[in-house]
Parts: C-alpha cells; structure tokens; sequence
C-alpha cells in the first residue's frame, strides 16, 4: 500500500514539471513504485524524500508569493 502511494506522489511531481496531461504521471509513478519497490527500504525511503523535498520547496515558495 505504502509503495502505490509513494508511487502516484512521485508520479504527480514528475508531471508537474512538464504540466502535459495525467496519463504520463501515472504510467511513469507505476514505473517508479515498481523500481523503488525493489530496492527494498532504501528505495521506499528515497521516494518518500524526494516528494517531501518538492513538497517543502513548494510550501516555501508559496510563503514567499513566488510560484514556479
């Protein structure tokens, strides 16, 4: 359960970047789960920082009034 949660975040902020349609977030989220999954914890644990990461940049952001 852990792993398809980590996965959509990761998805979402990787197609946020681009900001094209849901459907490349999705299969490339599904992709990740996969492979961090696989890693075992470490690679549950780097997913898990890297959404908290673009998280915490977007919240400093919008404290600032600065949206990318």
């Amino acid at each position: 359960m852990i792993r398809g949660i980590i996965g959509a975040l990761v998805g979402r902020e990787i197609d946020r970047r681009d900001g094209s349609g849901g459907l490349k977030g999705a299969a490339i989220g599904l992709v990740a789960s996969r492979v961090l999954s696989r890693m075992g914890p470490l690679g549950l644990a780097l997913g898990g920082a890297y959404v908290a990461k673009k998280a915490y940049d977007r919240r400093r952001d919008t404290r600032r009034n600065t949206t990318i």
